[in-house]
């Protein structure tokens, strides 16, 4: 189970339930993969709808990475997501509101 007050977010990938989070270190290496200068940058990517795919694959992955798993980017170039690109994008855009919301302004 998510915990979202914790900044967790599920996704699904080939059948296997994941739980992502966004850690220190995860966004320290979130920034580097997408080159972003801060993370008030990174988030506004996000935000202006300014984002690539590989910015929501860099984000997953590091969301995945917090969240436990040992893997990378390459692990999932022909992984089955589950919601497909549009489902990916949302949990991406989940995963960084939670990171960056009070408890209280959490739906």
């Amino acid at each position: 189970m998510v915990n979202p007050h914790a900044g967790e977010v599920a996704l699904t990938i080939d059948g296997e339930r994941f739980v992502m989070r966004l850690t220190l270190g995860a966004l320290a290496e979130l920034e580097a993969a997408m080159a972003a200068g801060s993370l008030v940058e990174l988030v506004e990517r996000f935000e202006k709808s300014g984002f690539s795919t590989r910015d929501v694959l860099s984000l997953i992955v590091a969301g995945l990475r917090g969240g436990g798993w040992k893997g990378g980017a390459e692990d999932l170039l022909c992984a089955q997501i589950d919601g497909g690109p549009v489902g990916a994008s949302r949990a991406a855009a989940e995963l960084l509101t939670r990171a960056f919301s009070l408890p209280g302004e959490l739906r």
